[in-house]
């Protein structure tokens, strides 16, 4: 299978700041004299300092025809300037990338749109901008309109459009064109939950046509059920390319930093805070591996300022950064009391074999049914393993079925001689 793309010692560096030299404006004038007055002798110039940052750097990559590949990577890693360079909006500083199809990006809400003209007018300067012929666009025209459901204000000014609006008509534009390559940012989010699964479904349809997909998101369910393979960039270059599982359990891992404990500054501001949030096994001592039979102990402290009525702590365990478990503190009350001023700890216990082996990052929450007080997404993190189990017990392993191991109870007897 031929190559959609090919990447080669890819680089984009930026340079903060100005630099001394050429023509200067007026402004740059008074404020090097200005400087001269305090810092240097007279009629010395004052040299101005550069930065530069590499936002990419040698990125080496190749992408066969048909893959949809996720790219993910903590904020600043690098995965916008990458589609970027690929959407040929920049240039790289270094390196090349040849692109071997028609391209489709939408890297922002209304992408490539002009905000004086209208909706069809959009659709079919688009189409144009790709290289489509007026009755290609025609052909795909009312169905771009019936999956963006804008309809009623197709012949309405783009500029008058809704962030959500315009992204569901960019969306839709970028893909029913038909582009061979098709590259989506996380503007996604930027849709209701029912569009995102929509556009998930149009992506994977888009997928098996054998077109290309490069797909960045910080949702990695969406990653792991749309993508084939996944790229992990860290600080602008590639740490990790493969398997999806793979990449994205290496990805929580890169999150889960902190470990078995976290300590918070408590806001007075408040009226209840998180004060820490630690892990320890069923003796009592703070581990962040445990063997998949153990019990895992997860304990949380607050503090509450004023009475509270309604006030409960949740955790919500991630495993490939997709939410698998979600426990209250109150789900075993009828009622939920009201916390007066002091200080708190809840404590959660989880049995052994009930999730299964892998990594996993914990969200705690702390408010009320109105109003989140307190919010640590990644707080701490652990691992399961089969740290003593025998290969009778691969079954348990990280490729097993389904998101949990329990929490049902087997029981096996004989009832009677074989016949």
């Amino acid at each position: 299978m031929s190559a959609a793309i090919e990447v080669t010692g890819l680089g984009k560096r930026y340079v903060l700041g100005n630099t001394s030299g050429g023509y200067s404006r007026l402004t740059e004038d008074i404020s090097d004299g200005v400087a001269r007055l305090f810092h240097r002798r007279a009629g010395e110039r004052v040299e101005k300092t550069k930065a530069e940052i590499w936002a990419l750097r040698d990125v080496d990559l190749e992408v066969a025809e048909g893959d949809v590949v996720g790219i993910v990577g903590r904020n600043g890693a690098g995965k916008s300037t990458f589609l970027k360079i690929m959407s040929r909006i920049t240039d790289p500083t270094e390196g090349r990338a040849v692109i071997n199809g028609r391209v489709s990006s939408l890297l922002e809400v209304g992408t490539g749109f002009h905000q004086e003209l209208t909706g069809r007018e959009n659709v079919f300067l688009n189409g144009a901008i790709l290289g489509m012929r007026k009755r290609e666009i025609d052909a795909k025209f009312d169905d771009i309109v019936e999956f963006a459901e804008v309809a009623r204000f197709i012949d309405t000014p783009v500029k008058r459009y809704s962030s959500g609006m315009a992204v569901r008509l960019a969306f839709a534009v970028a893909a029913h064109l038909e582009p061979e390559i098709l590259i989506i940012d996380e503007v996604l989010a930027v849709g209701d939950i029912a569009f995102q699964r929509k556009c998930i479904g149009k992506m994977s349809e888009v997928a098996r046509s054998g077109r290309t997909v490069l797909f960045v998101s910080h949702n990695t369910g969406a990653v792991s059920e749309l993508c084939t393979r996944a790229v992990l960039l860290e600080a602008g270059k590639v740490l990790l390319d493969g398997p999806v599982e793979t990449v994205l359990d290496t990805y929580g891992r890169l999150l889960g930093e902190r470990g078995h404990e976290a300590v918070f500054d408590v806001d007075p501001a408040l009226p209840a805070a998180i004060r820490s949030v630690s892990l320890v096994d069923s003796s009592g001592q703070a581990a962040t591996t445990f063997d998949l039979r153990d019990e895992v102990v997860m304990t949380v402290r607050y503090r509450v300022r004023e009475p509270l009525a309604g006030l409960q702590t949740s955790v919500t365990l991630a495993r490939n950064m997709v939410d698998v478990f979600t426990s209250f503190d109150t789900d075993d009350l009828d009622e939920i009391p009201i916390r007066e001023p002091g200080e708190y700890e809840a404590t959660l216990r989880l049995p052994g074999m009930f999730l299964k082996a892998g990594s996993y990052l914990a969200r705690i929450t702390l408010g009320t049914p109105e109003q989140l007080l307190h919010d640590a997404p990644g707080a701490v993190s652990f691992e399961l393993e089969e740290l003593t189990m025998n290969t009778h017990h691969r079954g348990y392993r990280r490729e097993r079925a389904g998101i949990v191991i329990g929490p049902g109870t087997w029981r096996t007897e004989r009832i009677g001689e074989r016949v």
